[in-house]
């Protein structure tokens, strides 16, 4: 991977060398004999119309801007705004899904800017935002069929809205007086995924703008609307972690030189993913006269997703019972390759073979009004009035059965992890399957905002002073969220680890009494027929949407089986939205006032202008939700075992309590904007600000969730059987959602840029950049008190955010772009684009963790585990990067647009970065303690009551994609085109770190995608 980001790199630089030299020569050549003669007029069209266009915004901005401009409505050039996005240098995307690096995203997520998250977005110069937590709009969500150009500004000034320290996105739509009489545009396409095959997704949409002169002056109205259906897919492979089978647990005897690292499992997913994204859009346009115009606005998007995934993954709960097979192969340092693997006290490895249902519905609705007065020549007045509404429910479920697989056949070395099933009768036989666990999470919330922003220009007719702007902005936002529970409501039906102490025996599906609602399924063409998964038993998707009915079914099989044992098990409990602690709500009302000056001196032999201002914002925040615990049950033990300890154990009574918080602070945020002109191609900037960036109301919650845990020492006989049980104590911890009191993460921006525009779709730029941080949040402990049953007061430690580091993001970014006007003939229309990003970043922490061995389980307070990432055999693996930062960001594209016929072909890449440390799936609490100060009864003892907490770090690996189009313009007014989406078939890889080695934790495969699209202009 390196040596081919290298190559990547060296690529993107030599390409931008290359073509500026030539473009230099082309500069001293003389005048192609097919060169229209000087005074002829050249119509251009197009994509080149659109590289002209955005080219313009950037070169006669006040501020560091990059544009990309739709060819006309419904052009942009990728089928999503966040895959626009992604072209412009300094521009990042996830391809997991937010928050969720098990799943991924086809379209892509998670935009960031020079390496930051910090952004803040806007339609129209207005805020822009969903509802259930965020700041930001999912820009996947948004119909880019609506678009008429995208700005990201890097560095903004006073006069601009808040809130961006990475950057800022601005989703700009088209207006009547756009046009200059009626303009229609229709438009359908038609994709298909070579991984889904045959699932329909047309798209459509329709423009309609037309102005007329009437006695009330003159009026313009523009509507649009845009309809799409987006199917896909996505194949993965999973390794889980790798766990450290030591030579000898006598410490005596250990060598770690000697230690087998073998993974626990391997597994497969398949997720069907359907989003169904819908845009209308009005605008009304009316100007009595010539210095008055008005504009009213609507726009409405609306999205509903729905994923059904297939699920089959290790659930082995005892790794220091496995063992490898003879002729299993290990690398160097101990890491297993390939071979298999058992587990004789199961005999066999468990697997869960689930079937989940992820749906959510959003809408976010904004209403607009603006008005402009030019009260005189050099006095103008804009009022604009705002009014947003957006909704968001998800629900979240998973059904699973599990099964006993005779041993794992594996092999890691290849690209993508090989595993082997059990034989096509095994996995089909439903003695071999019991039903296992279901979990779900249901959410709904909803947000408003009202606000008002009054600007003032004064133009002065001075050889220095150009303009003074005044302005004020006033913004009230109240949001209110529910979550049906905290986490997932995970709850087992039955399982192995059941048998002996509270069930005789697992609820086997093929029992007639635990039969129905399952059935035998197949995942076809799975990474694209690489592998041949045979038919196994998953519950029905009908089982699985049934919630809570079906469920209750399900988890009655237990009840039945721990009434013929003569055990007492606790009846399943469905989430529900009926506990108060549920809900939290937010208001948040801002108060700002700005003043910018723009000045220049043309005179100079090297002119210069710019402008300097400063903006005063008023942050009123109010918080109310719960605090609340629920007391945990007593630990089962089986009949006839020796229990000691019981004093030891703390119980407090359940209880919720509301709570309210009020937070304000205000913030000073002066910037300065410089440019000078050494020639009319070539200038150069120098811009810094200071910005701010507000928390995300999900981290302003006012929620605090206690738990406790009764600790127990199990005594095991060699059978595998409990002889003794020993109460410990209990753990008391807990969780704040959320700190209404912190404060906003703000930032010095700097930007130095030099920038040549040698034609009009012609351009060598550079920028260098550096952001210094301070109060980005971070997590911190501190105590809770609560009185317990016998009257004595103890103490939860909760962690909750706190800004708590300070750090950096700084770099360069390098781009090129041009057409090819001076080959010979047959090759005019050939252009090219060209871009490197390089950002280093780093973040200090007030109060570092520096411990030299991991110990604990996974509570929160647990801060080696959180911040460092601790490996299964307790070794921490100190410093990590910056979440979510790639070092290097590469974009390449070849273009051809001539006689009709317009082609794109863009490779985009982002080299490796940091997921997480604590990502589901690469966590878990039952590592091994190798630390040789560890007390006697834990060290180098496999955990038996899950205190040895392991996260390790996730990467995500460089990644590239190829995509192209090809379009002809039949007429001016006809065009069809085929677009095309990850040609290369290109994988996203994960790693996860552990001290033996880098190793594959997740391959995803999601194929080729084709866009079929016509486009009828009238």
């Amino acid at each position: 991977m390196d040596n081919f980001k290298k190559t990547t790199i060296a690529l993107a630089v030599a390409n931008i060398a290359l073509l500026s030299a030539g473009t230099a020569m082309a500069q001293t050549q003389p005048q192609p004999a097919n060169e229209p003669a000087a005074g002829a007029v050249v119509v251009v069209s197009g994509q080149r119309a659109a590289l002209q266009s955005a080219q313009k915004l950037k070169q006669d901005s006040d501020e560091v801007v990059d544009s990309i401009v739709a060819e006309d409505i419904g052009k942009l050039p990728d089928r999503s705004v966040t895959e626009v996005l992604q072209r412009i240098a300094g521009v990042t995307i996830d391809r997991n899904m937010a928050g969720d690096p098990n799943r991924q995203s086809v379209e892509g997520s998670g935009v960031s800017v020079r390496g930051l998250t910090y952004v803040r977005s806007e339609i129209n110069g207005r805020d822009a935002f969903s509802a259930g937590g965020g700041r930001s709009l999912g820009f996947s969500d948004v119909a880019p069929e609506l678009m008429s150009g995208v700005d990201v500004y890097k560095n903004p000034s006073a006069e601009q809205v808040e809130g961006a320290i990475a950057g800022l996105v601005n989703l700009r739509t088209a207006m009547p007086f756009d046009y200059k009489g009626f303009k229609g545009t229709v438009g359908f396409s038609e994709s298909y995924s070579t991984l889904r095959e045959g699932k329909p997704s047309p798209t459509s949409t329709i423009l309609l703008s037309n102005r007329w002169t009437t006695p009330f002056g003159e009026v313009g109205a523009l509507v649009d609307f845009a309809k799409a259906k987006s199917p896909s897919r996505s194949d993965g492979v999973s390794v889980d972690p790798y766990f450290p089978h030591v030579n000898s647990t006598n410490p005596a005897l250990y060598d770690r030189s000697k230690t087998q690292w073998i993974p626990l499992g391997m597994g497969y997913r398949s997720q069907d993913f359907d989003r169904t994204r819908r845009g209308d859009y009005a605008a009304l346009q009316w100007k009595p006269n010539k210095d008055l115009t008005a504009g009213l606005t609507y726009f409405k998007t609306r999205y509903k997703e729905d994923l059904d995934e297939h699920v089959v993954a290790s659930s082995e709960d005892k790794w220091y019972q496995q063992v490898a097979s003879a002729d299993s192969v290990f690398d160097k340092n101990g890491a297993f390759q390939s071979g298999t693997i058992s587990n004789p006290t199961y005999g066999g490895s468990p697997f869960n073979s689930s079937q989940r249902i992820n749906t959510r519905e959003s809408s976010t609705r904004d209403i607009s009004l603006n008005v402009q007065w030019r009260i005189t020549p050099d006095f103008t007045w804009t009022n604009d009035f705002q009014h947003v509404r957006s909704t968001t429910e998800g629900f979240d479920a998973d059904v699973s059965t599990g099964f006993i697989l005779p041993s794992q056949t594996m092999n890691t070395t290849g690209k993508v992890p090989q595993i082997g099933l059990g034989s096509d009768a095994y996995m089909a036989d439903p003695k071999n399957y019991y039903w296992a666990y279901t979990q779900e999470a249901l959410d709904h919330a909803s947000a408003n905002q009202k606000a008002w922003k009054s600007d003032v220009k004064f133009a002065f007719d001075d050889p220095v002073l150009r303009d003074i702007r005044f302005g004020v902005r006033m913004a009230n936002r109240e949001g209110e969220n529910h979550k049906a529970q905290k986490y997932y409501n995970w709850s087992a039906i039955t399982f192995p680890w059941m048998e002996g102490w509270q069930i005789n025996g697992v609820a086997r599906l093929s029992d007639p009494r635990f039969a129905g609602g399952s059935s035998l399924q197949t995942m076809d063409n799975f990474f694209g027929g690489k592998y041949n998964i045979p038919p196994m038993l998953f519950a029905d998707e009908a089982t699985v949407r049934g919630f809570p009915d079906q469920w209750a079914k399900i988890h009655a099989y237990h009840d039945v089986l721990c009434a013929e044992k003569g055990s007492t098990c606790d009846p399943w409990k469905p989430a529900t939205f009926n506990d108060p602690a549920a809900t939290n709500t937010q208001t948040e009302k801002t108060r700002a006032a700005y003043t910018q000056l723009r000045f220049g001196w043309d005179n100079l032999k090297y002119p210069v202008d710019g402008n300097v201002g400063i903006r005063y914002v008023k942050t009123k925040g109010a918080g109310s939700g719960y605090v609340s615990f629920t007391r945990p049950s007593l630990p089962s033990v089986g009949s006839g075992v020796p229990v000691s300890g019981q004093g030891n154990l703390i119980d407090i009574a359940s209880f919720a309590q509301q709570q309210s918080v009020n937070n304000s602070y205000d913030n000073w945020l002066p910037s300065l904007n410089l440019r000078m002109k050494a020639s009319d191609q070539l200038q150069f900037r120098f811009a810094v600000a200071k910005s701010m960036s507000r928390p995300d109301f999900n981290q302003l919650q006012v929620q605090t969730t206690l738990n406790a845990q009764h600790m127990q020492t199990v005594t095991r006989d060699a059978a595998g059987n409990t002889t003794a049980v020993r109460f410990d104590g209990t753990s008391l911890n807990g969780t704040s959602d959320g700190n209404p009191l912190l404060k906003p993460t703000t930032s010095t921006n700097i930007d130095l840029t030099a920038e040549w525009y040698f034609a009009k779709a012609g351009s060598l730029t550079f920028s260098a950049f550096n952001k210094d941080l301070k109060d980005i949040v971070t997590t911190k402990n501190f105590g809770y008190n609560a009185v317990d049953s016998a009257g004595k007061q103890q103490t939860f430690v909760v962690t909750g955010p706190v800004n708590g580091a300070k750090g950096y993001a700084r770099g360069f970014e390098l781009a090129h772009q041009q057409y090819y006007d001076f080959v010979p003939d047959w090759l005019r229309g050939l252009g090219s684009q060209a871009s490197w990003t390089y950002v280093s970043s780093e973040r200090k922490l007030k109060d570092p963790v520096n411990e030299a061995w991991c110990s604990g389980n996974d509570a929160s307070s647990n801060f080696n585990l959180f911040i460092n990432g601790c490996d299964t055999d307790g070794r921490p693996f100190g410093k990590t990067p910056l979440q979510g930062l790639s070092r290097h960001t590469v974009n390449l594209a070849l273009m051809y647009e001539q006689h009709g016929l317009s082609m794109r072909v863009a490779y985009n890449w982002r080299s490796r970065y940091l997921l997480g440390v604590t990502q589901w799936g690469s966590r878990g609490n039952n590592g091994l303690n190798t630390n040789p100060d560890a007390p006697a009864g834990k060290y180098l003892i496999p955990t038996t009551n899950n205190d040895q907490a392991f996260g390790l770090p996730l990467y995500q690996a460089g990644y590239g994609q190829v995509d192209a189009s090809i379009f002809y313009d039949f007429t001016d007014k006809f065009r069809v085109g085929l677009e095309g989406t990850n040609l290369t078939n290109s994988y996203t890889r994960q790693i996860m770190q552990q001290h033996a080695g880098d190793f594959t934790r997740q391959v995803f495969m999601s194929g080729p995608r084709y866009t079929l699209l016509a486009q009828y202009s009238f």
